[in-house]
């Protein structure tokens, strides 16, 4: 953690800047285009991985599908995990957020420029309103992040389980979904050092429609989940 906290503290006037100029740009939102939204979220998440000694190597972005809306189910591994996918996919793309968590500060201004979605772990009916939304928001073109573990325990590169529920916005929405296998991110605020610290982002070939639409929730579950495991398996053996 002494990264975390590192981090903030040598950041304070670039915390203050992008809270300012984001809760400004929130009060007229349709001024700004999600591409110019995009870049500012892309230029916050730069200045962290500076100022946290942090590098981000990333892999596979032709296997993104070139147009249209997806889902990118991301194993979940710490703080780092979606700023690293947001610093390697270069076009615009959103998050899933539990509420809570949202609501820290600049956390909670990430989340509003790219429109992102909060989710209400405490409210079953709220969850899965949120989950439609995102499901018709994808449909229209948009793209996601969510990640299906729900959240992280220092498990480095193991896998959690994969909740059944965060599949059902791909059956409601029939878009592919993109594996996303995320290594060695954890060590970016799990350690108490300062050195210099790099993560990988993998996309994987995405699964389309017509190979899950016969899968349940639970299976579609365990195939990302096996994928992801697979790429991390090899990325870690070198």
């Amino acid at each position: 953690m002494l990264r975390y906290y590192y981090v903030i503290l040598i950041s304070i006037p670039l915390i203050i800047y992008y809270v300012v100029k984001i809760r400004l740009m929130m009060k007229h939102p349709e001024d700004y285009s999600e591409k110019y939204r995009y870049g500012v979220a892309r230029n916050m998440v730069k200045y962290t991985m500076r100022n946290a000694r942090i590098v981000t190597k990333c892999f596979g972005a032709e296997n993104l599908p070139k147009e249209g809306g997806y889902l990118m189910y991301p194993n979940h591994q710490g703080k780092f995990d979606a700023l690293g996918i947001v610093n390697g996919h270069e076009e615009p793309c959103s998050i899933v957020m539990d509420l809570k968590r949202s609501r820290m500060i600049l956390t909670n201004e990430f989340i509003d420029v790219l429109d992102g979605i909060r989710i209400n772990r405490e409210n079953l009916r709220e969850q899965l309103k949120s989950i439609r939304q995102m499901a018709e928001e994808v449909k229209k073109g948009r793209r996601f992040i969510i990640f299906p573990e729900g959240g992280y325990n220092h498990n480095g590169n193991q896998l959690q389980e994969f909740l059944p529920g965060a599949f059902k916005a791909a059956h409601w929405s029939k878009v592919p979904i993109v594996p996303v296998a995320v290594v060695d991110s954890y060590k970016a605020f799990d350690f108490n050092s300062l050195r210099r610290v790099t993560a990988r982002i993998y996309f994987l070939k995405p699964i389309y429609y017509e190979e899950y639409k016969d899968m349940s929730t639970k299976e579609l579950a365990e195939c990302v989940k096996e994928r992801i495991r697979e790429a991390i398996r090899v990325a870690v053996a070198g």
